[in-house]
């Protein structure tokens, strides 16, 4: 009895609506994975190797995955209008199998035509800024100062000392590639890698400029005005286009990205756009009505409490909150928890006034003894908890 297939979605380990770029990755690390010429003499891992090709080879393809989809395995077998006999015709490997061969020799990943002999762009840096709440909430301007690659001025980026050129590169004849051909499970496959005298540069220079040792770069300290928006927030950052390192040969500049770090406040508590706080309130106030003074980003404001309001009652000051990306003058809200405060010291006359206050609003002091008294009215033996 033959063996039973495995789904091939399965086999790749990959959802049913998984993209091109998602199948690619998943059967580029089983391929590297269990590669013949990285497990020689193991059938365990070639078997799995030729399962996860034949996934690839089906999934990859719009036509046989639509087939496959509605079909199963049986369009492939004969059944259920199936073509029958599978086989890998009309599967393109190249690309994948350029890296595998790459990472397998030591040769780097494929590049366009010109290796890195034309213009390439310079690298991007990344620095962080640590900033206030307050101006994470309202922007501020900062300065940032980075150690950026220029351009060599003594041999403006060729590398060459001056009076003297680079030469083009005899093993890859100034392409920066060289190309070599592999035998794999698929047959001949002619891969392209970074060549290893010029490093994709297609020159070789014997005479290096004494400035900057044939880099074409020199490193220079570079201060730069950061402009960090109102209402952004922590762990976001600010990309700066242009301002990172010079390009090669002719290349544009890199990027400079910006973490921003806030540091936490005492009272605010921030959630998106919108701002929380405590705010105690006495027990008078609270009973009576009155103001309380609270604290927001914008300043001290009065808020007038209502007579008999309970702790932990919600406010919304509404438009004291953060102010949005796109719109500064668009801002969240400040919702504040009114907290009874009471008070942990009182004078003998305050106590005094505080039972003659309870006993005309309830008498609660005694409650606990009438409720659990007989019925008339005597209160029972109070005895410590711990006896019995």
């Amino acid at each position: 009895m033959a063996e039973q297939k495995r789904d091939y979605y399965e086999v790749l380990g990959i959802d049913k609506g998984a993209d091109d770029a998602a199948i690619k990755k998943a059967y580029r690390v089983l391929a590297k994975k269990y590669h013949p010429d990285m497990n020689p003499g193991n059938v365990e891992a070639e078997k799995k190797f030729k399962e996860a090709s034949e996934a690839y080879a089906v999934l990859s393809d719009p036509a046989k995955r639509r087939q496959y989809d509605q079909f199963g395995h049986a369009a492939f077998d004969g059944g259920a209008g199936g073509t029958g006999g599978f086989d890998f015709s009309g599967t393109d490997f190249s690309d994948i199998f350029g890296d595998l061969f790459g990472d397998f020799f030591g040769g780097g990943r494929r590049s366009g035509s010109g290796g890195r002999s034309g213009p390439m762009k310079g690298s991007n840096l990344r620095t962080s800024i640590r900033i206030t709440f307050e101006e994470a909430v309202f922007g501020c301007e900062k300065e940032i100062e980075l150690t950026v690659k220029e351009t060599c001025k003594t041999c403006n980026g060729s590398g060459a000392k001056p009076g003297t050129t680079p030469e083009a590169c005899s093993k890859c004849g100034g392409k920066g590639q060289v190309v070599f051909t592999q035998q794999s499970f698929f047959g001949t496959i002619r891969n392209v890698q970074t060549c290893p005298d010029c490093q994709g540069s297609g020159k070789i220079i014997k005479e290096k400029c004494p400035d900057c040792r044939g880099t074409g770069h020199t490193p220079m300290k570079k201060r730069y005005a950061v402009e960090i928006p109102a209402g952004i927030d922590n762990g976001q950052s600010i990309l700066m286009h242009g301002l990172g390192e010079a390009g090669t040969n002719g290349g544009p500049r890199g990027d400079v990205r910006v973490e921003i770090m806030v540091g936490r406040h005492p009272i605010f508590q921030r959630q998106e756009f919108n701002l929380y706080s405590t705010v105690p309130m006495p027990f008078a106030i609270a009973a009576l009505g009155g103001e309380v003074v609270i604290d927001t980003v914008d300043g001290k404001v009065i808020y007038d409490v209502k007579p008999g309001t309970q702790t932990d009652t919600k406010v919304r000051l509404k438009g004291k909150g953060v102010p949005t990306w796109r719109n500064k003058e668009v801002r969240g809200d400040h919702y504040v928890t009114l907290v009874v405060q009471v008070p942990d010291k009182l004078s003998h006359e305050a106590k005094e006034a505080l039972r003659q206050f309870d006993a005309l609003s309830g008498d609660t002091l005694k409650q606990a003894g009438k409720a659990a008294g007989d019925s008339k009215g005597n209160e029972p033996e109070k005895k410590p908890f711990w006896k019995k």
